[in-house]
């Protein structure tokens, strides 16, 4: 396997499949610690899809899981939405925060965009 060099606005692995093998995968590489929540979220998706006789669920669980590595993936854009959640946790005013989640939200939104392909 070859090794792939990204330049520092690149993404560190490519955007995987939609699928808990690819996501659990990547998820491994890029943000380890959190292969935990992934886990157990997925046991959460599959109950509720079971007791509810539909996948909506999973599919919410792939989607979520999905932005999150399209996020991730990017150390830069990781890095700004840490900083914007701090600044809005340390915000007192609407003034102050509402630009913070505009800007939250442009970052979730191109995810989205990302996972939808």
């Amino acid at each position: 396997m070859t090794e792939q060099h990204f330049t520092s606005s690149g993404p560190l692995i490519a955007m995987p499949a939609l699928t808990p093998a690819a996501l659990r995968t990547a998820i491994a590489q890029i943000a380890p610690a959190q292969l935990p929540a992934f886990a157990d979220h997925l046991d959460r998706a599959a109950e509720q899809a079971a007791a509810q006789s539909t996948i909506a669920p999973l599919r919410a669980f792939l989607q979520y899981w999905g932005e999150f590595v399209a996020i991730q993936r990017r150390p830069e854009q990781a890095a700004r939405l840490r900083q914007l959640e701090a600044a809005v946790e340390a915000a007192s005013t609407p003034e102050e925060v509402n630009p913070l989640v505009a800007e939250i939200q442009q970052l979730l939104a191109a995810a989205q965009r990302e996972v939808a392909g």
